[in-house]
This record gives C-alpha cells, sequence and structure tokens, in this order.
C-alpha cells in the first residue's frame, strides 16, 4: 500500500512509533457501538495486525451506533462486514473475523498469549468479568469499555483504573459480581466510562435488538453514535499513547 496513508500520523509521532504500531497485535472482543469505531480508529492509526470478535449479524437498531451498520449490511455477520471495511482502508492489514462468543465454554479457542493488547468491549456482565480475569493473567495490556449507554454529555467521559471507575453502574455491578464470586484481575487496568446516567424516554420497539438466533440482552437502553464512537476512539487512544511511550 502506498505508505503516503500514514503520513500525517508519522508527521505526528514518528518512524520508531509508527513501526511499533504495526507490529503490535491486537484483539477487540464485541465490535458493536463501541468496538467497531474502536478498530476503525486502530486501523488508521497504524495497527496491522488485528482480531475483531463478535458472535451477532447487523441489525437494523444497529445503524445509529455501529461504523459497520448501514441499510447494505444487515443481516450479515459484523465481523465480516467491519473486517472487508477495515480492509478498504488499509489492504496490507492482516484482520482475523471470529464469529464467536468469548464465554466460560469458548475462552480456551482464544490464545491470548498471541496478543500485545486486548480490548473489552462485551456488553454481557458476566463474560466481561471473565475477559477481565483471563486478560490480566496474561502480558498483553489490557483496556476496557465501560457502559456507553443512557449518555449524552461527551465532556463526561473519562479514563481511570477499574476499581477508581466512579458513577457506572456496569462497573459498580462488576465490582459486586466479582466479590462475590472471589474472581478478580490479576493486574490494574484503564477503562473509558461517564457517570452520566440519563432515563430512557422513548417506548422499546417490539423488535428484537439481536439476530433471534442469538442470545437476547436483558435489557436494551438508549444510545447515540457520539458517545459510543468517542468511547472506541479513546480506547484505540490508549493503545496509541501506550505504544508511543
Amino acid at each position: 500500500m502506498n505508505e503516503s496513508f500514514f503520513q500525517r500520523s508519522r508527521l505526528l509521532v514518528g518512524d520508531q512509533v509508527m513501526q511499533s504500531l504495526a507490529s503490535k497485535r491486537v484483539i477487540i472482543f464485541g465490535v458493536g457501538g463501541v468496538g467497531s469505531w474502536c478498530a476503525e480508529s486502530l486501523i488508521r492509526s497504524g495497527v496491522r495486525y488485528l482480531d475483531i470478535v463478535d458472535y451477532d449479524d447487523v441489525c437494523p437498531s444497529n445503524i445509529n451506533r455501529q461504523v459497520m451498520a448501514t441499510s447494505s449490511t444487515v443481516g450479515k455477520q459484523k465481523v465480516e462486514v467491519l473486517r472487508n471495511r477495515l480492509l478498504d482502508i488499509n489492504p496490507d492489514a492482516k484482520i482475523g473475523a471470529i464469529a464467536h462468543l468469548f464465554n466460560e465454554d469458548t475462552k480456551e479457542q482464544f490464545d491470548l498469549d498471541r496478543y500485545d493488547y486486548i480490548i473489552d468491549c462485551i456488553d454481557s456482565l458476566k463474560d466481561k468479568i471473565l475477559l477481565s480475569v483471563e486478560a490480566t493473567r496474561h502480558r498483553a495490556v489490557f483496556f476496557s469499555s465501560m457502559g456507553s449507554a443512557l449518555k449524552l454529555d461527551f465532556t463526561n467521559i473519562r479514563v481511570a483504573e477499574f476499581w477508581q471507575v466512579d458513577g457506572c453502574p456496569l462497573g459498580s455491578a462488576m465490582r459486586k459480581r466479582m466479590r462475590q464470586r472471589k474472581m478478580f484481575p490479576s493486574k490494574k487496568y484503564l477503562c473509558i466510562f461517564s457517570p452520566e446516567v440519563l432515563e430512557n424516554k422513548g417506548i422499546q420497539s417490539p423488535a428484537t435488538e439481536q439476530n433471534p438466533t442469538h442470545p437476547q440482552k436483558a435489557q436494551i437502553n438508549g444510545t447515540m453514535a457520539h458517545i459510543t464512537a468517542i468511547f472506541g476512539f479513546a480506547l484505540a487512544g490508549l493503545v496509541v499513547q501506550d505504544v508511543a511511550k
């Protein structure tokens, strides 16, 4: 590929950082509203080895906040559609599209020792806890997104170590469940979060949020693209900043 693609990035961070970004191996678990924007930002920033993990298909209600969700991609696998988009940005990238859930039954299928960065954008509480426990046992740097729904004010978005995340219901629920089950991360890790919690004002549509062949979310909350995108971009930014250090 024409290396002029990276000219502006190279001007800012230099050749050594760009070479390092190109050599890092990253995996993102969950490529919905947050994970899809994170993946796009990483590829545009120079990451070339990226695996994306998500079991779901694109549905109409994804279009308001997921980068690969359009009227023409509804019904298609999220990871395949996103992979095609990322390769259209950088054909030289090595993108692994893994159409699976990460859970207790599948965790052994993922060789987490292969990666330099592991990024959590999972919605499921128990699977999110499991990933935090498993990922922090490995050498990779681990970053996580807390809940991005029920938020409008992007100026509230923050970065904190997991145990210092304040005002986020998902973070609180994770810590409570961890204490109950005595399942704890092996090392500290940074999270993107916002303490803002609004109420749903609209009426829930009878249409399902996800493909009926897959597990349903316990609750569906309102979400806006500018919030999920900033969460995703911030996660990618943590990777770039860590490499640049």
